[in-house]
């Protein structure tokens, strides 16, 4: 039986972005991976996963997959709780929502354990999860 298919969703809605946040509930994540390009109106967060696909068909093991969440169409970003001066600590996703304001416009919500918090100001929502492959170091369950 072959893997499944890495897994690539994009939001441009609300709803949508409903489904990117409970793929990425749990993540981990890096401050180092967490990316803002200014001067491409790009946020990039390099994260790991739970594989929710695998879990809920019944998997005896979690298994956790490294993904890039981005944002395009960002004018600005702002974080709350999150240290960036220590890089290697680990934040956990706990979801994603988006705020509408000033239709197609509004805020991303990125909310993480322990009150940090991002928020994106964008344009209009554009959002992309891609799956880059599977974390191979033996990561123990939960």
């Amino acid at each position: 039986m072959s893997p499944p298919a890495p897994l690539k969703l994009i939001a441009l809605d609300a709803d949508d972005l409903a489904v990117i946040s409970a793929h990425v509930q749990d993540a981990r994540v890096q401050p180092s991976d967490i990316v803002w390009r200014q001067d491409e109106k790009r946020l990039v967060v390099g994260l790991n996963r739970l594989d929710w696909e695998q879990t809920l068909s019944g998997g005896t093991c979690s298994r956790r997959l490294i993904a890039a969440l981005r944002f395009d169409r960002v004018l600005a970003c702002k974080s709350r709780n999150i240290d960036l001066e220590a890089p290697e600590a680990t934040l956990e996703l706990l979801g994603i929502e988006f705020y509408a304001s000033d239709p197609p416009g509004g805020s991303a919500l990125l909310m993480f354990g322990h009150g940090g918090a991002l928020r994106l100001d964008v344009e209009c929502l554009e959002c992309e999860l891609t799956d880059l492959g599977t974390d191979d170091l033996g990561v123990a369950p939960g």
